[in-house]
């Protein structure tokens, strides 16, 4: 009888089945495809590699960084250079215009300490290189300074000789370094000038495909709009197509659940007949069984309970077999108690009512053929309100269709036109007078290194003459020919160091001073962001602006746009329309506002009222047969109790393992008639569990199901009230549309602030000067005045060295005499 209870209870609470039908309708999905916004393809490729001449070039920028260790000078030292750049007053005016000016200036003295103190000792190198040369020339006319042409014999002479020799020759090569860099420094540049055309030119033409691209980047994303419309009108046309199934979607969370249970039912119903036939008897076997069962073991109790008294088990080693023996006969009887639960079950099972036979049929018929005529019921309601959306999306793409050309984009892009006419016209104009100069330059610095190439020349030669032409054992006044001129190319070479160094040091001077602070103003600030720092300097550039960006672009100069912050957003090939907050001028989601839109919707679709109310799922007989159902008391089962007890084992204890157990234990006995009979016990317990627990177990075994309230209340409510989803679903429905249009305005401001108009060519006008300035220009005019000054410092030794050696390689007039 319990499992016939038990598979009734399984086949009311199933929600699907067999013969289950389920209905999904599934709604499209609302995302738009409004495609990529087609970029420029930008050529210009920022990138210098100076080559083993950079070792040249780091090693200017370390002595730079000993001259000027200083950091940068922020705020009013950079405010102070501006004003004595383009101010009306003379620079002596600026100086002592007021106290703090004079601060400034010597706030700047302390920045420019390096650069000055290097430039004084240049200025006196420059000045008393002449001089000393002048002094040395008529210091030798009066025959001192090596003039004299006698040399006293020491003993020493040839170590002396061999000394000045090697420390000229080293010198003489580190001259002939400095001379190689120099040349290679002032050749660098002249051959990355030949590439600047090529670069300038590669960003013209990237600032022209960004000119030029933007229009066509900016009409696409307004015709995009007519994707957005036709979706939405295509929602709109077929609103009663979309708008039932968004209420047949919200029904079927409900309804087709409850009729497919119920339809299920309905196929079980002869199996629930067969069943209830068999409760009685059921009922009569579980009980004759539990009876039969709780006697065996109780008999079994009383026999092992006698057993255990044999004399065996007072002898040492059995006493405690048998004890643990005796104290686990209580567990020998049976566990669970049904007989309250079977009577509960019984007692409900026999109320319960048949449901009609007929019901599939009913189901078919009624209920899920009603719920397909909503759309029928949809599509007449909402019959008026397609022209007016129609009418209001089209205005809004005639407004759209406009702001292409209310665009700031627009204005800046045809000023950016102009100025980039002009400034490509000025570049083609005098590019080929930049080349011309540079090749005066070339040839100047040539000649600069020609003067240092002669003046090596002549230390070369000199000591190869003079090396190759001494003869050790030939007296001062009876030296040779080669040798005499060996000396006199030394001395050659110091005439024409006294001439050409302090003009090689004004090179120098000069070249360093501009080389050396543009460097550390400019190349080096703009490497370390130093330079947009100050120019981002609230109310620098303009007295009267914060921000001298928003300044020039808004009325309003207190928007943070910065130097810094525009170079870095293109260099991240951001949208200009980003990079410069046009949104303070033009905000795309207030043009492109779709709020019209929703009123419209709103105001038609707060009308449409699809009463469901009239559609009959089941027929009266079915659902007069479910409400008798519902009263039938089935909810008053105790459901847990029952689990509870049909959860326990029939017996406390497993039959079989207690039986092996004491198998295990009666091995551990004397062998005799003892162990024998509670083997004979082991063997009894096994045919109990055999021929009696597992009977009782098949007749009492049922899969429950525990019934709970919401499910016939499910089954319930769609047969017992109204249904009106019209004005929710009416509400989502306006959500669906007013989706494509928030998605298109989100998309819109997505590529219009990092797509169109990617002002990445503008980042790379800023590349282009930090290479063309830094690094083709400034580099290499560093690298210059650090070899040439190399050469002018050690021209010094190198004239004291040529002036002491000569002594020993030319021919003497007179020489020290002495007698045996």
């Amino acid at each position: 009888m319990v499992r016939a209870v038990g598979m009734l209870l399984l086949m009311l609470c199933s929600r699907t089945g067999g013969k289950s039908q389920s209905r999904n309708y599934i709604i499209e999905p609302t995302e738009l495809n409004l495609g990529d916004v087609f970029a420029g393809e930008y050529e210009t490729n920022i990138f210098y590699d100076p080559g083993p001449i950079g070792i040249l070039f780091q090693m200017a920028r370390a002595f730079l960084a000993v001259v000027q260790p200083n950091p940068f000078p922020h705020g009013k030292y950079f405010r102070f250079f501006l004003y004595s750049t383009y101010s009306n007053l003379e620079i002596f005016q600026v100086f002592i215009i007021s106290p703090q000016n004079v601060v400034l200036t010597l706030q700047i003295i302390y920045y420019e300490i390096g650069f000055i103190i290097c430039t004084i000792l240049g200025v006196v190198f420059v000045l008393l290189m002449p001089l000393l040369g002048l002094c040395f020339c008529l210091c030798r006319c009066c025959d001192n300074c090596g003039g004299e042409m006698h040399q006293r014999q020491k003993k020493n002479a040839d170590c002396r000789r061999s000394c000045f020799g090697t420390t000229l020759f080293f010198v003489t090569i580190i001259i002939t370094a400095g001379a190689l860099c120099t040349y290679a420094a002032n050749q660098n540049l002249t051959d990355q000038l030949k590439g600047v055309r090529k670069l300038v030119n590669s960003n013209f033409k990237d600032l022209h495909t960004f000119i030029n691209a933007t229009p066509s980047q900016i009409d696409y994303v307004i015709k995009q709009y007519n994707t957005t419309k036709n979706k939405a009108l295509a929602d709109v046309n077929n609103i009663g197509p979309v708008l039932s199934n968004m209420i047949k979607k919200r029904l079927a969370k409900d309804i087709y659940p409850a009729l497919d249970g119920v339809l299920h039912m309905s196929g079980t119903i002869k199996e629930t007949q067969e069943a209830l036939e068999n409760v009685s008897l059921s009922r009569d076997v579980l009980k004759d069984g539990t009876d039969k069962l709780s006697t065996s073991l109780t008999d079994l109790q009383t026999s092992l309970g006698d057993t255990l008294n044999d004399p065996t088990c007072r002898t040492p080693g059995s006493t405690e077999i048998c004890d643990s023996i005796r104290n686990t006969l209580p567990s020998l009887s049976i566990n669970a108690d049904f007989s309250k639960v079977r009577d509960a079950l019984f007692k409900y099972v026999a109320s319960f009512p048949l449901l009609p036979i007929a019901l599939s049929d009913s189901i078919y018929s009624l209920g899920y053929a009603a719920l397909d005529k909503t759309e029928e019921m949809v599509q007449n309601e909402t019959k008026s309100i397609r022209k007016d959306v129609h009418d209001v999306l089209n205005r809004i793409g005639d407004v759209l269709a406009g702001i292409s050309n209310d665009l700031p984009i627009q204005n800046l892009l045809h000023s950016l036109t102009e100025y980039l006419e002009d400034f490509q016209s000025y570049f083609q104009q005098y590019y080929p007078l930049v080349e011309q100069y540079d090749f005066y330059r070339w040839l100047g610095g040539v000649a600069v290194c020609c003067s240092v190439s002669l003046i090596l020349a002549f230390n070369y030669l000199g000591l190869l003459f003079g090396s190759c032409g001494l003869d050790k054992h030939a007296s001062p006044t009876t030296r040779g020919c080669i040798s005499n001129t060996g000396g006199s190319l030394l001395m050659a070479g110091v005439g024409i160091s006294f001439i050409f160094s302090w003009l090689l040091m004004v090179v120098v001077v000069v070249t360093f001073i501009v080389g050396g602070n543009v460097e550390k103003l400019a190349c080096q600030a703009l490497k370390d962001n130093e330079l947009f720092k100050v120019l981002d300097t609230p109310y620098l550039l303009n007295s009267e602006w914060k921000y001298f960006i928003s300044g020039s672009l808004f009325s309003d100069s207190n928007i943070n746009i910065t130097f810094q912050s525009v170079y870095t957003k293109c260099h991240r090939k951001v949208g200009i329309y980003s990079a410069l907050q046009l949104e303070n001028l033009f905000s795309i989601e207030d043009q492109m506002n779709v709020s019209m839109v929703s009123k419209i919707l709103q105001a038609n679709l707060k009308n449409i009222n699809v009463d469901l109310s009239s559609i009959v799922l089941l027929d009266p007989e079915v659902k007069k047969s479910l409400q008798k159902f519902e009263k039938s008391g089935i909810d008053g089962i105790e459901f847990d109790a029952y689990i509870a007890e049909l959860r326990k084992t029939t017996t406390k204890v497993d039959l079989l393992t207690y039986a092996n157990q004491l198998d295990e234990k009666a091995e551990k006995l004397p062998r005799g008639a003892l162990e024998n009979a509670l083997k004979g016990h082991a063997n009894n317990i096994r045919k109990i569990h055999n021929d009696q627990v597992i009977p009782l177990e098949q007749t009492m075994y049922i899969k429950y199901a525990e019934w709970y309230a919401n499910n016939k209340v499910q089954l319930l409510w769609m047969f017992s009230k109204s249904c009106n989803f019209s004005a929710q679903e009416a509400q989502q429905y306006l959500m669906r549309i007013m989706g494509y249009f928030q998605e298109y305005v989100e998309w819109s401001k997505d590529v219009v602030s990092f797509t169109v108009a990617d002002c990445k060519p503008i980042a790379n006008v800023v590349d282009t000067l930090d290479i063309v300035l830094c690094g083709f220009v400034v580099d290499s005019l560093n690298g210059f005045w650090f070899g040439l000054g190399c050469c002018s410092i050690f021209l010094i030794p190198s004239i004291i060295l040529a002036v002491k050696l000569a002594k020993f390689y030319r021919r003497m007039d007179t020489e020290d005499v002495y007698d045996e």
